[in-house]
């Protein structure tokens, strides 16, 4: 085969494609595109959780250095894929050299399942949000039927403690009835001690360390929203309509937003991205002037300096950065390629990434103030009512809002936030769903509104076994196995055929071309960050996500091995493309240097001048700086 038959590896015409390409109105749709993108749900209940559970204000360390060293390289990285080439990450991988042919696809494939999976957590958000406007707040109640005997409510809670005083005799709620402190510390083998504590004989303990208690908020999660019931991997139980048709709302506003591409999208931005902010300001302030606010801000950011010497909250910076930036899908390969070739788009990876790392930090505070107060209530501390993952955003603090004023104003700014955010974060991935498809049938180029209602319908009916009582399991397991070990591997590769691939120098000499000359010093960090500590970080990351690799789980409940399998299965098929990329190459005849040298199609999106530092213009030998080409 030739070496012209392997340039249209990717098909279409690419010499038309740029003419025809939409763009953004104005510079600031993309800036806001990319923050609605980054800026996300986890930054509201992973980034709080990890903060705490690594070492408090300490865990700022490891993130900022990760966000340095790791997340704010491969941002940036793919902004310059895709502004100078104007392609979606299918062509652009296959264009700067055959041998990364398969890393567009396996972009797409992560992100395809992270858009189908996390859709179903913007539907939760909007069945809450549905509930909170009809002002059924049920997650506040323990007696609904599915209530167990360990029910726990904070306003039935309060009742019982209007007259405490501080002794054994205080009153709580326990097994669906007021009870006194001391009777509670005789039922779990203890002696009555005070209003807070037991006696062992030797010590004081608190009192709840040895009760079992469930709160009304989980319940509700459980088994209301989600229909858990009695189902296992085994027995997927029944469908749960609410969810289905909570999950085909959410997919019909996206269609709306993104119906002409970036030109709708470009639109709708200027709300998600900026909404959630006034709403975070909105509960923080409230959040502040609550009892025990103090405490819960105090434990969020108490160093705890020793804890930086344990490997984990440095793989867990890590994690999070990749999780929260959303980085390694292809996602910002495709909003990038509707760029104007001169955009500063060094100036918008560094804004957006370093606003995406203070808003995870002023999320926290929002978080935690109201998690301080809902620990006063309680009676117990910030660590016992603090959750990782959906159980902060759906168990803990809908259970503390019920016990601030106007607690149905604050449940819908809330989750209303929560779906907004989410939402937000869908645009990039279908529209890096959509500009595959174009790409490879450029056909559908004029109707684009038809290749949306695909993409969003496609992802809809993969979404509903989610929508099962035992939906959770799978979507679990591909939170599990998708957005971890894999991104690893495919950030690793990008990374690696841009700098040892293509050519750091020409690289360079790529972001003069369109106007971002960098001086000495910040190419340095640039050549650093993209030739040795993204791929040594990723690589140790990886080591220490295999070593401390735990199956996955729900709240106790154990997968089964098929399952497992299952799990590796699909954090594995995101990655095949990648030898079966490599596997076309070769067929199509790329042998030697040529295996690792771009293509015709990898060129500026704009036809340069004879004064400007186009790398591709009657290259020297001696100009190579790659591993590629001194094979």
């Amino acid at each position: 085969m030739s070496k012209e038959n392997g340039n249209a590896l990717a098909s279409g015409d690419d010499n038309t494609e740029t003419a025809q390409r939409a763009s953004w109105g104005r510079p600031l749709e993309f800036i806001l595109a990319c923050l609605g993108y980054a800026v996300g749900l986890g930054n509201v209940w992973r980034f709080p959780y990890l903060c705490y559970r690594n070492g408090g204000g300490a865990f700022l360390i490891p993130f900022f250095l990760m966000l340095i060293l790791v997340g704010l390289p491969i941002f940036y990285l793919e902004l310059y894929i895709g502004q100078f080439t104007a392609l979606g990450p299918l062509k652009a991988f296959n264009a700067i050299s055959p041998f990364f042919t398969g890393l567009g696809y396996c972009t797409l494939m992560v992100i395809s399942m992270i858009s189908i999976y996390y859709m179903i957590i913007v539907a939760w958000t909007i069945f809450y949000t549905f509930m909170s406007i009809g002002g059924d707040l049920g997650w506040g109640s323990c007696e609904n039927d599915y209530n167990s005997l360990y029910c726990y409510s904070g306003a039935y809670d309060s009742e019982c403690r209007v007259n405490n005083t501080g002794n054994y005799t205080d009153l709580t709620y326990y097994l669906q009835k007021c009870i006194s402190i001391g009777e509670i510390c005789q039922l779990t083998g203890f002696e009555p001690y005070d209003g807070s504590s037991c006696w062992t004989g030797n010590e004081t303990i608190p009192w709840y360390r040895n009760v079992n208690r469930t709160l009304a908020s989980e319940e509700y999660y459980n088994e209301r929203v989600l229909g858990r019931g009695d189902s296992t991997w085994e027995n997927w139980g029944s469908i749960q309509w609410h969810l289905v048709g909570c999950l085909f709302f959410c997919w019909v506003v996206a269609f709306l937003c993104v119906i002409k591409g970036v030109q709708s999208a470009g639109k709708v931005v200027y709300f998600t991205a900026l909404f959630p902010y006034v709403m975070l300001t909105a509960l923080l302030i409230r959040g502040v002037t609550l009892d025990g606010a103090g405490e819960g801000i105090l434990f969020y950011l108490t160093p705890k300096w020793e804890t930086l010497l344990e490997a984990r909250v440095w793989g867990d910076a890590a994690s999070q950065i990749f999780y929260s930036f959303g980085v390694a899908c292809g996602s910002l390969v495709t909003l990038a390629s509707y760029n104007n070739f001169h955009n500063n788009c060094h100036f918008d990876a560094v804004f957006v990434s370093l606003t995406n790392f203070m808003t995870s930090i002023y999320a926290g505070f929002a978080i935690f103030s109201v998690l301080g107060f809902q620990a006063e209530l309680m009676g117990v501390g910030v660590d016992d009512v603090a959750e990782q993952g959906p159980g902060l955003a759906f168990v803990v603090y809908p259970e503390a809002l019920l016990q601030m004023p106007i607690p149905r104003l604050w449940c819908i700014l809330f989750f209303f936030m929560m779906f907004i955010l989410g939402l937000g974060s869908q645009f990039a991935g279908i529209e890096a769903i959509n500009t595959a498809i174009v790409d490879r049938w450029p056909q559908f180029r004029n109707r684009y509104w038809m290749v949306t209602a695909f993409t969003c319908f496609t992802c809809f009916i993969l979404g509903l076994p989610m929508c099962f009582s035992g939906g959770v399991y799978l979507f679990t397991l591909l939170d599990w196995n998708t957005a971890s070990w894999a991104i690893l591997l495919i950030g690793l590769a990008e990374c690696t055929a841009v700098s040892w691939c293509y050519g750091i120098n020409r690289a360079m000499r790529d972001l003069a071309s369109m106007d971002m000359r960098l001086n000495v010093v910040i190419q340095f960090y640039w050549k650093f960050v993209w030739m040795i500590s993204v791929p040594v970080v990723s690589l140790g990351i990886l080591i220490f996500l295999f070593i401390e690799w735990q199956p996955p789980s729900y709240e106790g409940y154990e997968f089964p091995l098929f399952a497992d399998l299952l799990g590796w299965g699909i954090g594995l098929s995101t990655l095949m493309f990648f030898p079966v990329g490599v596997c076309w190459a070769l067929y199509k005849g790329y042998r030697g240097k040529e295996l690792f040298q771009p293509t015709e199609v990898w060129k500026p999106a704009v036809k340069l001048s004879d004064q400007s530092p186009d790398p591709r213009r009657n290259p020297r030998p001696s100009e190579y700086d790659n591993l590629g080409y001194m094979m």
